[in-house]
């Protein structure tokens, strides 16, 4: 049976008192919390564990970078978070909500519903326009096409792509499509974003173009978002900087 909290709005979600130790500076409570969190895989005959009960908090309208050389698990962790992956134990909270007990095709929908997500590599359809690529998630979860293309349209001003509407991802740049991907991941209105090296695939000049974009539209929504890179550059903009290393989430810095 579905969770009751699935669909709920944020005014009707049944809430639990938080404990003054878990109220972050600024008054801000935890939006995602993980709890002895662990997953590992099978590399031929061996098991490599890649998270080793995590336990950690990311709290309300912050921005959170996560640091670590390839294979670390940061995607791992975003994963996740986000319910593309299963952990191998361990419990994900996310706004008072345990998806850790969810379905695949509960955890699938919540994804859909509560958060975006932000890839390295755009993952455009390359057969759909711009405006079509932004809407079709939630088109598909049954949300009016007008209401839809009135948020994208808004989104596309946003980021600069207003007259690429109807154009196809084949005729934009690498820092056009990330746009695009970053007005998908937001058409919504998520309560939490989670970016895989959204400035990876990109040169240095977009790449910061990108990222002003993406804490521009973020910030100003109060959104939280949890970021991935091997950059340490972007540090300077984060609330808070993790280093994902043997297996845990060290701090370098905090809020």
């Amino acid at each position: 049976m579905m969770n009751q909290h699935l669909f709920a709005t944020p005014d009707t979600q049944t809430t639990t008192a938080v404990s003054p130790d878990k109220v972050g500076k600024n008054g801000r409570i935890p939006l995602v919390s993980l709890t002895n969190l662990s997953k590992s895989f099978r590399e031929g005959r061996d098991t490599r564990e890649v998270l080793s009960s995590i336990t950690f908090d990311f709290y309300e309208g912050e921005f959170t970078l996560l640091l670590g050389h390839s294979g670390s698990g940061k995607s791992t962790l975003l994963n996740l978070i986000s319910g593309i992956e299963e952990p191998d134990g361990g419990e994900i909270t996310i706004n008072d909500i345990s998806i850790s007990r969810f379905s695949e095709r509960e955890r699938t929908l919540f994804r859909r519903d509560q958060i975006g997500f932000i890839f390295q590599f755009f993952n455009l359809i390359p057969t759909m326009t711009v405006l079509e690529n932004i809407t079709l998630p939630q088109e598909l979860a049954g949300k009016r096409r007008q209401e839809l293309e009135t948020a994208a349209m808004r989104l596309l001003e946003r980021v600069g792509l207003a007259d690429r509407r109807d154009t196809f991802p084949d005729k934009l740049s690498g820092g056009e499509q990330q746009r695009v991907a970053i007005a998908r991941a937001l058409v919504h209105d998520p309560m939490l974003v989670l970016a895989d090296e959204p400035t990876g695939n990109l040169d240095e000049e977009n790449g910061r173009r990108i990222l002003d974009l993406l804490l521009d539209l973020t910030r100003t929504a109060g959104k939280t978002l949890i970021m991935a890179s091997h950059n340490i550059e972007i540090a300077e903009y984060a609330d808070r900087v993790l280093r994902v290393t043997d297996g845990q989430l060290v701090p370098i810095r905090n809020a």
